[in-house]
């Protein structure tokens, strides 16, 4: 249930009216806006009556919501969050973020190598997987810890916060103390235990969707990790899966509109995974800004003919460059920075 107050409400009457929500059992959610402040009532609220909550003075509206996700709506949160990673602001009208970098960290003179070009380029976080969910057993892993270690030493000496992806709870700590956006990959999207640790963390989230998730179980998703008390969750489109060939996965870029209207979570974009080929990132990227979209990530390589992972959809940096380049024209004309 969604109960929006009028802006001058005293907050005496503000206090009166949660604790008397809480004392039915309800979760309550405060949030203050421009116009308008809003409680957000979580559990069994059949028992409220409308008519009579719009009896106070102070209530402008009532409204029930019928989505299972409560704490994503916009309903109850009607301005957009934006998300601070390490100073960068995701979301909103803030800037798009930039983010890129290697698939896999395979050392460390590559990843530092690989964060000063695309800094230069225009990147304002680095990505990099110290721990690899590949589907062949043989195929490269990631360095581990030792990947994590490589990517803080980058950030030394870069001044780019890192984006690096969380594949089990054992692995919370040493993400916690090391890592500035934790990333939760397309096959752990409804992993729920992982989801409420990761819940639990002082961190910003960013939650690929799962390869055959629906919208509505993507966002359910972020749901377990914001009510287990973080709601600073990024949304990431990276395709899904279908019958199509041409591309790695199937892009749906139709997920930024419906997402920025029905959440206030911001939403970003990965062409690489969505199409597999560095031939086709550039234009799937200035698609997606145009669209709305809140960033991209971007794998990028310094020598993708070597990668140890995904090198066939790495661009080189001085590929990434250009690609900026045009996406900060497409910015420009969509009211948006970069």
């Amino acid at each position: 249930m969604i109960i929006t107050l009028k802006k001058r409400t005293p907050q005496s009457e503000v206090d009166r009216l949660i604790e008397s929500f809480e004392r039915q059992g309800l979760r309550v959610h405060f949030s203050e806006g421009e116009n308008f402040n809003v409680i957000g009532l979580v559990g069994d609220a059949t028992r409220l009556s409308e008519r009579d909550i719009l009896a106070n003075e102070w209530v402008a509206n009532v409204q029930r919501v019928g989505a299972p996700y409560k704490l994503a709506n916009r309903m109850f949160h009607p301005e957009d969050t934006i998300v601070d990673v390490a100073g960068i602001r995701i979301g909103g009208h803030e800037k798009i973020a930039m983010i890129a970098g290697p698939c896999a960290v395979e050392g460390l003179d590559e990843i530092v190598e690989a964060a000063k070009e695309v800094k230069e380029a225009g990147a304002g976080l680095l990505r990099g997987g110290a721990y690899k969910p590949r589907t062949s057993p043989y195929s490269f892993q990631g360095l581990g810890y030792e990947g994590i270690k490589d990517m803080v030493k980058a950030r030394e000496i870069t001044g780019l916060p890192i984006v690096s992806e969380l594949m089990s709870a054992d692995k919370i700590d040493e993400f916690a103390e090391n890592v500035d956006l934790v990333q939760i990959g397309a096959r752990n999207m409804q992993n729920f235990d992982l989801l409420k640790e990761v819940g639990r963390l002082n961190k910003p989230v960013l939650l690929k969707r799962g390869m055959s998730a629906t919208i509505e179980e993507w966002i359910m998703a972020a749901e377990y990790i914001m009510a287990s008390g973080n709601p600073n969750v990024i949304f990431c489109e990276r395709g899904i899966r279908t019958f199509e060939k041409y591309t790695r996965n199937t892009l749906d870029l139709s997920v930024v509109p419906i997402l920025k209207e029905r959440t206030h979570l911001p939403v970003i974009i990965d062409p690489s995974h969505a199409t597999g080929d560095w031939k086709y990132i550039e234009p799937v990227s200035l698609a997606a800004i145009a669209a709305g979209a809140d960033g991209l990530i971007i794998e990028v390589h310094p020598h993708p003919e070597c990668a140890l992972s995904d090198g066939a959809q790495s661009l080189k940096p001085a590929k990434y460059a250009e690609l900026v380049k045009k996406a900060r024209m497409v910015a420009r004309a969509v009211g948006r920075d970069l």
